[in-house]
């Protein structure tokens, strides 16, 4: 395991990892927690949380995480539903939002800080590091030993796109299925390094984690995923996962210096990356690769491929896609670049694994086909079902909820798609986000979004629609990227609230929409916007911390706004009315 402090990676072995899991899981275990209790972990990424993870798993306990960004009520909903005991907080942050259900006023008894540094308020708080070892280590192994593989591992609380989070119930069965869906298709070895860029609340980036540490693999920990490009560079990860977000930004930043660069740079990107796409599909097909092509390629490699690459820190064994759509124009555009990114589909409730592309099995547009031990099947109204291994127990202390999830033994998703004549299986969206207009076209807004919101100059969309007659979209603007723009052309602006209505920024918005959202069909087609000058955030409710949208939540908060870009009075593109 590795992190950064003070700006230089420090290591643990496997064995310092080993005593340390052990060390606290013998105190956990002195401290009063029984098997089955549960402790959550509130905190940024680092070798800290993993090691509690593990320890709290040894000592027969079940972790149950919370984004690092989740505000005192989130997480005090989070403790109290899960009625933990134990809590580990990152920071001074973290800790400080524990407060309400900590100690006498709520059901947290013990809270071990990361932050050596952290002021600790009242009995009952320690700091990790300077935690007492247990007496006798022995009772962890005969926790272990008396361990089943269909105990509880975890329970990880749903995002709360569609209401209130639900804790969803994991075993160790359901966590092994993942292992072999990734041992089915990848090779990870003892020599990979792997960075952990998504916090480790995520299931996807938890269960990648253990698969790391099951390979033996090195996990550079990553605290601020906003580092991410800067962190590829220097830890050059052979292997990673991540949201689509990441590869969208590095290609439309590859673009945007594109598009700034001579007719000869462009012309010479563009053969590159024909070259390239070209020598990929060859390689994937199994076929000869003559010297007039192999050397085509060397010379397109040198030139564009692999700065690409490098801006990925190097070569990749596995790079992986997950937890919303990727564009298969940028799929394209990395595959050319000597990088498969494998795009797979899942949800917290299947551990998180479904689907996933392959090496030599994968079609761009599709999230790939279902791991072993797992089903799918599409119901009448689209709705896409999933049975196996990798499916939970159900959500914590809900019957009614477990209930409904399911359809006889088959989990509901509550995606859309459809699985081509293949086995690649299609998602359009969530089954209660579709978009239904008033003329009765059916509109994906996660397609939408996705296509706009690969455009440089634009950072997050929400798309919105239903029961008028057209689409509308809020934007909101890369703002470092706007204000350069605005700057290069002397525009002068006293805030950002007064940038985006200047009518010359509406208009090169106005452009670059319609540029990316040509590949759309004209009902899917935004026809007014509204540019936004603050981001959507999960404080305020619009996004989870998985970056997807509220979608109920913007509504409420911008329903005025809404009702405007569908009015006659409306000025046109983004010109937004006062306030």
């Amino acid at each position: 395991m590795a992190w950064k402090v003070n700006g230089a990676w420090q290591q643990l072995t496997y064995g310092e990892v080993d005593e340390r899991v052990e060390a606290l899981a013998s105190w956990l275990i002195q401290a009063g927690l029984q098997r089955g209790d549960r402790a959550v972990i509130f905190a940024q990424n680092s070798p800290q949380w993993s090691i509690a993870d593990l320890a709290i798993m040894a000592a027969g306990g079940i972790p149950v995480p919370i984004y690092a960004t989740d505000p005192p009520n989130q997480a005090a909903h989070v403790v109290r539903d899960s009625g933990a005991r134990f809590a580990f907080a990152g920071g001074a942050e973290q800790y400080a939002n524990l407060a309400e259900v900590r100690g006498e006023a709520g059901p947290i008894e013990r809270t071990i800080v990361f932050d050596a540094t952290v002021p600790l308020a009242g009995p009952g708080s320690y700091h990790l590091e300077t935690l007492p070892r247990g007496a006798d280590p022995s009772e962890v192994q005969e926790r272990l030993a008396a361990a089943s593989v269909d105990d509880v591992a975890t329970i990880i609380y749903t995002s709360g796109t569609t209401g209130e989070r639900k804790g969803v119930v994991l075993t160790h069965r359901n966590l092994w299925s993942q292992f072999e869906g990734v041992d089915a298709y990848f090779h990870v070895t003892e020599d990979d390094r792997s960075l952990c860029i998504l916090p480790l609340s995520h299931a996807y980036e938890r269960a990648w984690t253990f698969y790391i540490l099951y390979k033996g693999a090195a996990n550079y920990y990553l605290d601020d995923p906003k580092r991410a490009v800067e962190a590829m560079r220097e830890v050059r990860p052979t292997c990673m996962v991540s949201v689509p977000r990441l590869y969208e930004k590095v290609y439309a930043t590859f673009r945007h210096r594109l598009s700034e660069a001579s007719p000869l740079k462009r012309a010479i990107a563009a053969w590159a990356l024909g070259v390239g796409r070209e020598f990929g599909y060859a390689r994937a097909r199994g076929e000869h690769v003559g010297p007039l092509r192999a050397a085509s390629h060397a010379l397109a490699d040198r030139l564009v491929l692999g700065k690409i690459r490098e801006v990925m820190g190097g070569p990749k064994n596995v790079l992986s896609a997950g937890g919303a759509r990727l564009s298969p124009e940028i799929e394209e555009f990395f595959f050319s670049a000597g990088l498969l990114v494998c795009q797979g589909y899942g949800l917290t409730e299947t551990s998180p694994m479904v689907t996933c592309n392959r090496p030599g099995d994968f079609r761009f547009g599709s999230v790939g086909k279902t791991i072993p031990g797992c089903e799918v099947k599409v119901a009448a109204d689209g709705e896409i079902l999933v049975r196996g291994t990798n499916v939970m127990r159900g959500y914590f202390g809900r019957e009614r909820e477990t209930r409904e999830a399911f359809e006889g033994e088959w989990l509901r998703t509550g995606d859309i798609g459809e699985v081509d004549a293949d086995g690649f299986l299609h998602i359009t969206d969530r089954k209660k986000d579709l978009i239904i207009t008033s003329g009765g076209k059916n509109v994906a807004p996660a397609l939408v979004e996705s296509v706009i919101g690969r455009d440089y100059y634009i950072d997050q969309v929400a798309a919105v629609g239903e029961g008028r007659n057209y689409l509308a979209a809020l934007v909101v603007p890369h703002f470092e990227a706007l204000e350069a723009w605005a700057r290069e052309r002397g525009l002068t602006y006293e805030s950002l609230k007064a940038l985006v209505r200047d009518a010359r920024v509406v208009a090169f918005i106005a452009e670059r929409i319609e540029q990316q959202q040509a590949v759309l069909a004209r009902h899917e087609q935004v026809k007014r916007f509204a540019l936004l000058s603050e981001r959507f955030t999960q404080g305020g409710g619009e996004i989870t911390p998985t970056l997807k949208n509220v979608r109920a939540a913007i509504a409420a908060k911008y329903a005025a706004l809404i009702n405007a870009m569908y009015s006659a009075e409306w000025g046109g593109g983004g010109a937004a009315p006062a306030g």
